[in-house]
């Protein structure tokens, strides 16, 4: 097929359609943070059931990224979107209309599932769409949306709960998914990965292995470490994970083929997705709520005054791809997460339980400019590192990673700040963020020498051949 015919959606139609579902799918990992106290005056239950309605999307969206690509490549990439955005919609109205926290918190974890299968077929439908000259501004705004929604989901969350409704933190994604559902099926160019056989046993031992783990790390801080579920969670998933890594170098057909961790580039935009992600989860979640409880914004203040953090994306992100045309992803992305890092150091130092919003403004832009620069290249060396064939294997298992630093950085920067400080007064919030931001920016700094690890050549070849320019179109359906 031709490529004229392969792309005959356009692609900027691609890039509308993958860069709202990417949105909405991001957006719902912190967006339900701020409405929590709400939720609890109107559905009831105790700490723990809140603490699920968060972490059942989080858990059920990383451990089945992985199998949601899969899919993808076996089923059709468009398909499967469209299946997963129809069962993300349609949990995002059952989550607004939950009669109690059960039932919330069921709707939340569906959610993660078709988010899973949605969000990691949105980077391989828009590479088969953009000529391959024009991926990185694409990329630069794809990125600057999903950016922006993982940095935003608090102030979104807070502003509709404080002017409407918590239920419409739910409500805002059946509007949008209703009007992509269609737009996908007539603007979206179906295509296929290699056809292989389902990997059942090395989906069964990731999932497993990813739940174990992320569950642990979700209920450390709240169990406690040593707690039964959480050794058997964090010890099992690492021996399933362990086993799942095992396996995939000696099965015939994997998820996930070891063989790509040989690649410099893949290893190493890997390594820093998840320090990335780890740092900057963690330290969101606690500003936040820095900002509203010590030093007295409303959730719409707390989410106005970060905008030069969370909105800066938006701006400097479609640059940050046309640099990384020009001068390859690597210096791009390092220089993005040592600048996330020092931004978050200089936090750091400056936040006291009265600071002024003049001293905190320096190290929000220079975190904001420095998460703008690392997304829109990062996608597009995750892309870039692997075979056209391999990409829905590739934007899934980079997603799950970013998913389960997440997750890890909320329980590790959670357990820093109780360990040193609390919620008794605003010194004792201060005494405890101070050492969890700091630790945050160590791992951004990490993050930046994974990413020095990646190649200096703008095409990175596979190790076992080049990249080909236009992927995926000789499997696009005729």
């Amino acid at each position: 097929m031709s490529q004229q015919t392969a792309r005959r959606g356009g692609a900027a139609w691609a890039l509308v359609i993958t860069s709202v579902a990417g949105f909405m799918a991001a957006l719902d990992n912190l967006v339900v943070t701020t409405a929590l106290p709400s939720i609890r005056e109107d559905l009831g239950g105790g700490l723990h059931d809140l603490e699920w309605t968060v972490s059942a999307y989080t858990l059920t969206f990383a451990v089945l990224l992985m199998f949601g690509a899969a899919l993808g490549d076996r089923f059709g990439r468009r398909r499967l979107f469209m299946a997963g955005l129809a069962v993300f919609t349609g949990a995002s109205a059952a989550a607004a209309l939950a009669p109690g926290i059960d039932s919330l918190i069921a709707a939340r974890a569906v959610q993660g599932a078709g988010a899973a299968v949605m969000m990691p077929l949105t980077l391989t439908l828009l590479t088969a769409a953009v000529p391959a000259a024009k991926r990185g501004m694409a990329y630069g705004i794809w990125g600057a949306v999903n950016g922006l929604a993982v940095a935003s989901g608090p102030l979104v969350g807070g502003t509709l709960t404080e002017h409407i409704s918590w239920q419409w933190i739910f409500w805002l994604n059946v509007p949008l998914g209703l009007a992509l559902l269609p737009l996908a099926r007539l603007r979206l160019a179906e295509s296929h990965g290699t056809g292989a056989p389902l990997d059942i046993p090395g989906t069964l031992l990731a999932s497993g292995g990813l739940f174990g783990i992320v569950y642990g790390l979700v209920r450390g801080p709240a169990d406690g470490w040593t707690g039964g579920l959480v050794l058997t969670g964090l010890f099992a998933g690492s021996a399933l994970l362990a086993g799942f890594v095992l396996y995939s170098t000696r099965a015939e057909n994997p998820m996930l083929p070891m063989r790509l961790f040989r690649s410099r580039a893949f290893s190493g935009i890997n390594a820093a997705s998840l320090l990335m992600f780890l740092g900057m989860f963690g330290s969101i979640f606690l500003l936040s709520q820095y900002m509203q409880g010590v030093l007295g914004y409303s959730p719409t203040e707390a989410g106005l005054r970060m905008l030069p953090w969370t909105g800066m994306p938006m701006l400097v992100a479609p640059i940050a791809g046309l640099l990384a045309d020009r001068v390859g992803g690597r210096p791009v992305v390092a220089t993005g997460l040592f600048l996330q890092a020092l931004g978050l150091g200089y936090m750091a130092v400056v936040a006291t339980a009265d600071a002024s919003y003049a001293a905190q403004l320096p190290a929000l832009i220079v975190s904001g400019i420095g998460m703008a620069l690392f997304f829109a290249p990062a996608s597009h060396l995750v892309m870039s590192s692997v075979r056209p064939h391999e990409q829905g294997i590739a934007s899934g298992a980079n997603n799950a990673l970013r998913e389960v630093g997440g997750a890890l950085g909320i329980a590790v920067m959670a357990s820093i700040f109780a360990a040193q400080g609390g919620y008794e007064t605003g010194q004792t919030f201060v005494d405890g963020m101070r050492p969890a931001l700091v630790t945050g920016s160590a791992v951004v700094a990490l993050a930046g020498l994974a990413a020095l690890l990646i190649p200096t050549r703008r095409r990175t070849e596979h190790p076992q051949g080049p990249v080909k320019p236009a992927p995926v179109l000789e499997t696009a359906s005729r």
